[in-house]
């Protein structure tokens, strides 16, 4: 099933001319490819006569089993070279006698120069062809108009947005600078707080050193001294002892001498 909406193409040839005559003359040429899955159209017109090529799925399918290639690929091919003139690629469109003329293109496969060719009749109305032709270049021509025209102004729209972006980025950029620098300000008031602290509770620290030796000096003074009366109430009590030794001793003396009273 054919394709509802076939590629179409159009390519302009300048090919120099066939007669001898005239060497240096170039024929232009305008060809136009409808492109359909298993076959294709061409129109061709140099402005004066046209000439038309319909290629049918069979004759496309013979082509294609003599090149050893699949039918799509044929038509890419041929789509390839008649839609964009490609370098290297030596176009011909020479006499064919009766008024037909044979299109042709050459192309390397593996190292080997190869021709392709496809006759061209005359088509019944040479002037509708040419029409034709001429309002596919003229739709196209339109066509491209008005993407260039939107291209264009999506462009000058990019631009704006562009210019809006960088205003804003600068703009952010400024804020940016500005809250930091308020930020090394606070920051800057802060440190400069805690320092002057640091130094205040620093400046404090001297007077408070003799204090704590005073205190310290003390300490140690109250301990000689409860050191001093430990040593006075430990010879207090010697004291004592030796004084109740003393008491216990005479007593039992005087016993011992009312003992011997008796006895006698």
């Amino acid at each position: 099933m054919e394709s509802e909406n076939p590629r179409q193409t159009c390519l302009k040839l300048e090919i120099p001319s066939s007669d001898e005559s005239e060497p240096r003359r170039v024929e232009r040429v305008f060809v136009k490819g409808t492109w359909f899955p298993s076959r294709f159209d061409l129109s061709i017109t140099n402005g004066l006569h046209g000439w038309i090529c319909n290629a049918s799925e069979e004759e496309v399918e013979e082509r294609a089993s003599q090149w050893d290639q699949p039918v799509s690929e044929y038509i890419d091919m041929a789509e390839k070279y008649l839609g964009f003139q490609q370098p290297g690629s030596v176009y011909g469109f020479s006499d064919a006698g009766a008024g037909h003329r044979r299109l042709s293109w050459t192309f390397e496969k593996e190292g080997t120069k190869l021709e392709w060719r496809w006759k061209c009749k005359p088509p019944p109305d040479s002037k509708n062809t040419t029409a034709d032709i001429l309002d596919f270049l003229m739709d196209a021509n339109i066509q491209l108009s008005e993407e260039v025209l939107n291209k264009t102004q999506a462009f000058e729209r990019l631009q704006i947005e562009a210019g809006k972006c960088l205003a804003q980025s600068e703009k952010l950029v400024k804020e940016k600078e500005e809250f930091e620098s308020a930020i090394y300000a606070k920051f800057l008031g802060v440190l400069n707080s805690k320092k002057a602290k640091l130094r205040e509770l620093r400046d404090r620290l001297p007077n408070k050193a003799p204090c704590k030796q005073a205190q310290e000096e003390e300490e140690e003074g109250s301990t000689d001294r409860t050191e001093t009366f430990d040593e006075e109430s430990n010879e207090e009590k010697s004291g004592e002892e030796m004084d109740m030794d003393a008491t216990g001793t005479s007593k039992d003396t005087q016993t011992k001498k009312g003992h011997g009273r008796n006895r006698k």
